[in-house]
């Protein structure tokens, strides 16, 4: 397994260091050791590859304490000040450290600030065994002003990420696949906080977006292959994604920066910084708030919301201290997928003109369905989210050989996903009609609501409001609390790190249906009170502990191994306090005359384990140059069931308790071993005009064991009632990512970013009656062929960069019988800083482009199992400008 990452120039141009940017370095926390280990160290937390020749004087000088947040150029001068020891910033990101005569501060200060106009990069690669990539807040930022950090991470290798939004911030259509697995098989933390398993139906967590305001992001890091040990996660089967937050900056200021754009954008993001006080204290505060139209939508549609966070940090000499606070309300339309093939690519929604919703419905007397089924609009659909997210971090060090971090945290989540939907559906009245009118049999056929001679039954029209449309949630509550501990212990070439993960989970989950009335016609941004009735609620009560334990052995000055396990015991209690009537449940019915069902029972749940107690892993990272280094990594990952029910993958998803029972007894978590072996590599050249490179190639390998799907029981009889999840075998991936930026002078670089997977399935299955030939199929929505690419050109203050992401075909159903198009999507951004202004210390100017070429295509697929799928739409092409002021 080959694997490539780009970087992220460490080696920033001056530019990029922007007045208006909150970004104030890299947290930097080095205590008293050799220079050798405090070098190892710094590359650890900056990301950057260190490298230097063996040396005794490494070993033999001891480095002062240090603790601050600083660029790394900054960071490397303060540790090699006064040792005879020099830095040589590649272009490509490393830090190559080089024996010489000793230099004061400034001077080597002086040398770092003119070497960090030799160019940028768009990603970091790590100095790791295994793959890891990062981005720079910075470059978040001139991508996109204010977008999801998830967004961002596209550009790199082996990732495809698609929304339908510009920022990427819609989390019903969004999607995310890395290596083969999609995003809810993913690692996600935020400092170190676990931020659950990135489901849009919430259970165990928060996206990215809703825990930090994007300008406060400092970097965003993948582990594109498998996490470190000590994550907080128990879905990473596919690798980790970590958010990072910047700290406070050490002089007071503030920074205002402004986004306009089409379809009425307008972001706001202000932020306060104390600078330094007290006894070596910090702290800031922001703010942000967004509105715009959904491109899709008419006026009186609005998407976005309003987020505060604040952070204190205090840098003592033993003990450090940080507190974090995130609040977030927000509102975000969603957009309905089409069932594809189709002529059509976008459909609206009739919000707020609920006479011509009405209109384009056939009135009750009807006995026509909604017009363009299964394409059909609705009156509206959203998504709310409310968010409560804190952290309080100690850090102490005892010695120069043992150190221990500690990580309290705390989530609050309340939100919902609603619907405002026609009742002229046959799905909808079979769920409706049992609750609203069971003994209606003029209009049941083949045990289902339908529409009779006379149009839809009227009871259940009335009670729905009269309208036609009926407005149905899915409600969230979430509350959970935990802690991450881990102790460093540094003897000989060891560095033996030990911790655990404990937290407590408890969500409810809720349908709901209420009515829509002419004179009560509920909106998408506020909560409908007073519902007809509640179709089910689920309760889960969840305990978590992780413990690890690793041992990063430097066997050479050139050669690391590490070695390690974890243990995942995640214990769930799931039931039902409001069971839905069976037949609201059913899909498919033939041969039944009567509402009446007596052949299915509605789960009542219980507990079931998720638990795995030897998860190993293994690493090698071997320099065999100054400029390169070999790095390979083998670990065993587990992804714990799905805490929640209906319309999942999850034991408690099933409509019979005799199928959770089952479960319970044969059931398997899904596991995957991930193997990765890669290149890196980061150097100057003297090749005519190409004057640097760095880059890394990886091949990978991935077996998926235990993979859980919803199928159809065989033999269910008439009532066409009931799902189950089942294992469904194994999925085998193969990849290759090949990554690199190429550095022409000190004002233009070319980064690329090619990737190939092909990830196919182990085995087939059935589904009812139905055999699915799946086996050596490919695993829809991920493209075989990716490539990404930004070419970057600064002159001074001036800088601009001209971005293209390929995606290839992607199989759009699971017997690959439906393929879709290939895309190439373009974008533009161009910048400029302004210095020398009185009683300001910058100001800047950006603007950007998405989607220049302004494509058509699906973004966000969902696949089908025979011949059609769901597709969403891409965003247009947009403009925006974004002024940035720093006092």
């Amino acid at each position: 397994m080959l694997v490539v990452c780009v970087s992220t120039a460490l080696t920033r141009p001056a530019w990029a260091a922007t007045p208006a940017s909150p970004v104030g370095g890299v947290p930097v926390h080095i205590a008293a050791q050799p220079l050798e280990q405090a070098l190892e160290q710094l590359g650890q937390q900056t990301g950057r590859n260190v490298m230097f020749t063996p040396d005794p004087r490494l070993r033999a000088i001891t480095v002062k304490p240090l603790n601050a947040t600083l660029p790394p150029e900054e960071a490397v001068a303060r540790l090699l000040a006064g040792t005879g020891f020099t830095a040589e910033n590649l272009p490509g990101g490393g830090i190559t450290i080089h024996g010489g005569k000793p230099q004061p501060l400034k001077n080597l200060r002086k040398k770092a600030a003119l070497r960090s106009n030799a160019g940028e990069d768009i990603v970091t690669t790590g100095h790791h065994t295994r793959s890891v990539m990062s981005m720079d807040g910075q470059e978040i930022q001139a991508l996109m002003p204010g977008q999801n950090p998830m967004q961002a991470l596209d550009f790199l290798p082996g990732v495809t990420f698609t929304n339908v939004d510009p920022w990427g911030n819609n989390e019903q259509n969004s999607s995310i696949y890395v290596h083969g697995f999609n995003q809810n098989q993913l690692g996600y933390t935020l400092d170190g906080v676990p931020l659950g398993a990135g489901a849009y139906g919430n259970y165990n967590g928060l996206s990215p977006q809703r825990a930090a305001i994007s300008e406060d992001i400092a970097s965003t890091s993948l582990s594109s292959g498998a996490g470190a040990l000590g994550t907080a996660s128990t879905s990473n089967l596919g690798g980790t994604i970590a958010f990072t937050t910047s700290d406070p900056k050490k002089k007071a200021g503030a920074t205002i920066r402004q986004t306009f754009g089409e379809y009425s954008t307008f972001r706001t993001f202000a932020r306060v910084d104390t600078g330094t006080f007290g006894n070596n204290n910090a702290a800031y505060f922001a703010f942000a708030r967004q509105d715009a139209r959904p491109w899709n939508l008419g006026p009186g549609n609005s998407q976005g919301g309003y987020q505060v966070n604040a952070k204190f940090t205090h840098k003592g000499e033993k003990t450090d201290v940080t507190a974090y606070f995130d609040w977030q309300n927000k509102a975000e339309p969603n957009t309905q997928g089409l069932t594809a093939p189709t002529s059509l690519y976008a459909r609206g929604a009739f919000y707020p003109n609920l006479s011509a919703a009405m209109a384009n419905y056939p009135v009750m007397t009807s006995t026509k369905a909604s017009p363009a089924t299964p394409n059909n609009q609705y009156y509206f659909s959203a998504a709310r989210r409310t968010d409560y997210l804190s952290y309080i971090n100690v850090s102490h060090r005892f010695n120069d050989h043992v150190s221990w971090d500690n990580n309290l945290y705390f989530h609050y989540d309340d939100g919902a996903g609603i619907v405002a939907t026609s009742v002229r559906t046959v799905a909808i009245l079979t769920e409706l009609g049992p609750y609203l009118d069971p003994g209606a049999t003029n209009y049941i056929k083949n045990g289902q609501f339908t529409y009779s001679l006379h149009g839809v039954d009227p009871v259940v029209w009335n009670k729905t409001g009269g309208t036609g449309f009926v407005v149905r949630t899915t409600e969230y509550r979430d509350y959970r609390g935990g802690l991450t501990s881990t102790l460093h212990y540094k003897v000989g070439h060891h560095n033996i790190e030990v911790g655990g993960w404990y937290e407590r989970n408890n969500n409810v989950q809720a349908r709901r249906w209420y009515p829509l009335t002419a004179t009560n016609t509920l909106t998408p941004y506020d909560m409908p009170r007073d519902p007809l009735f509640t179709q089910w609620a689920n309760a889960f009560y969840t305990n978590t502990f992780v413990t690890h334990l690793q041992d990063t052995w430097k066997v050479t000055p050139r050669l690391t191994l590490m070695g390690g396990f974890k243990s995942e015991m995640v214990y769930t209690n799931g039931t039902l306090p409001v069971a839905a009537l069976p037949q609201s449940l059913a899909s498919a019915v033939s041969g039944a005359k009567t509402i009446v069902d007596t052949s299915t029972n509605t789960v009542a749940g219980g507990t079931i384990p998720s638990f795995k107690a030897f998860l190993p892993a293994f690493g090698a990272l071997w320099r065999f140059t100054d400029h390169e280094q070999l790095f390979a990594n083998i670990q065993e990952n587990m992804d714990s069931f799905a805490e929640t029910g209906y319309g999942s993958t999850s034991p408690w998803a099933v409509t019979s308790q005799a199928d959770f029972e089952a479960f319970k007894k044969h059931g398997k978590p899904e596991t995957s071993w991930t193997y990765e072996i890669g290149l890196r590599t980061s150097r100057a050249l003297k090749f005519g005009p190409l004057t640097g490179i760095g880059g890394q190639l990886e091949y990978y390998h991935v077996n998926f064991y235990n993979r859980l799907g919803t199928i159809s029981p065989p033999n269910q009889g008439i009532s066409g009632v009931g799902s189950t999840v089942a294992n469904l075998g194994s999925v085998s991936t193969n990849g290759m990512d090949l990554a690199f930026t190429l550095h022409f002078g000190n004002h233009f670089s070319v980064y690329n970013a090619l990737s190939y997977v092909d990830s196919v399935y182990g085995n087939d299955f059935m589904d009812g009656a139905t055999l699915y030939h799946t086996r050596g199929m490919k695993v829809p929505a991920i493209p075989a062929w990716s490539d990404k690419f930004v070419l970057s050109y600064h002159y001074g203050n001036f800088r601009t960069q001209f971005s293209g992401t390929y995606m290839g075909e992607r199989p759009a159903t699971i017997t690959n019988s439906v393929y879709t198009p290939s895309r190439v999507m373009l974008g533009f951004s161009a910048g400029y800083h302004f210095d020398m202004i009185p009683h300001v210390r910058g100001l800047d100017l950006q603007l950007n482009i998405s989607n220049l070429n302004n494509v058509r295509t699906w973004s966000s697929i969902t696949s089908g199992d025979a011949s059609t799928y769901t597709g969403y739409p891409t965003a247009p092409r947009m403009f925006f400008g974004t002024v940035g002021v720093e006092f």
